[in-house]
């Protein structure tokens, strides 16, 4: 089994205990998730199977869309619902207030990621030395925040936004940092992702479904419909070469392109001058057939 699910996580349960959920469906088969959701979040889940989990790092980069519910005058320790109240403030912002301060938030900024993450410090996570009462400094990073929509009122201290942003940006931050332009404290209360990339809610499926299934492969995805970069088409004979790491010159763009061989798609390749190496291949089983007859 080799290619990509788009699973729905509900609430309630961590990215990691829903992917041990899937390993004994999938034939001991390598598998993973791109871009964790916190346990109180739920949405989209990407999960790669085989050899696709190869492919991560070309999904990295695509845009990632959430709608968010941050309440105003209180913040938690984590910055959600999981931690304890630590700030408290009666200034609740007004719809106007908010919508004015939102374009601060928006393009490239520096954002500091919450204390209770997965980051490293000195080789362990923060949200470790968090939990065990030791102070967590980190240093703000650079991410990208496309757009960010107010949706409305959900209460009279709660607004809900349509956030999308590129990875690496965490919705508990936009929540601290749109609370301060306001002059108060905000903590998200609710988290859904409704797409990643390619993926999108309305094409999901539970964990449930997939188990179920008479023929779990139905809901795989292949792998090279999850991400987007020019097509480049070579003979069996140079398919069989690159396999092998050697390398024939090829009157192709400079670049990253996906490559496609007869037996169909084959892998990621980058041409520099004419030349192509493969950086993430996808095991064809004809070819590896192939290299056992030779």
């Amino acid at each position: 089994m080799n290619g990509f699910l788009n699973i729905y996580k509900p609430k309630g349960i961590s990215s990691a205990k829903l992917l041990n959920s899937i390993k004994r469906s999938v034939n001991g088969a390598a598998i993973g998730h791109m871009g964790t959701l916190d346990p109180l979040a739920s949405g989209v889940l990407p999960v790669g199977i085989g050899k696709s989990t190869r492919l991560f790092d070309y999904l990295l980069d695509k845009d990632k869309v959430y709608e968010a519910v941050f309440a105003f005058g209180y913040e938690t320790s984590t910055l959600d619902l999981e931690g304890e109240v630590v700030k408290r403030t009666d200034i609740v912002p007004t719809e106007e207030e908010i919508k004015e301060k939102l374009q601060e938030l928006i393009g490239d900024i520096l954002q500091t990621p919450p204390a209770y993450s997965a980051k490293c410090v000195n080789g362990r996570r923060s949200y470790q030395l968090a939990r065990n009462g030791v102070g967590v400094t980190l240093t703000p990073k650079k991410v990208t925040v496309i757009s960010i929509d107010y949706i409305g009122k959900r209460a009279d201290d709660e607004y809900k936004f349509r956030i999308v942003c590129k990875g690496g940006t965490y919705i508990r931050s936009i929540a601290r940092d749109l609370a301060a332009l306001c002059g108060t404290v905000a903590t998200m209360t609710d988290l859904v992702r409704t797409a990643s990339g390619v993926f999108n809610i309305e094409d999901s499926i539970t964990v449930e479904q997939f188990l179920a299934a008479e023929n779990p492969k139905d809901y795989v995805l292949p792998p090279d419909s999850a991400f987007s970069l020019p097509a480049v088409y070579i003979s069996d004979a140079e398919a069989n070469r690159l396999f092998n790491g050697l390398y024939d010159r090829f009157n192709f763009p400079n670049g990253l392109c996906k490559i496609y061989s007869p037996n169909g798609f084959y892998g990621v390749g980058e041409v520099r001058d004419g030349i192509m190496r493969v950086r993430a291949y996808i095991e064809d089983e004809g070819y590896r057939l192939q290299q056992k007859k030779q």
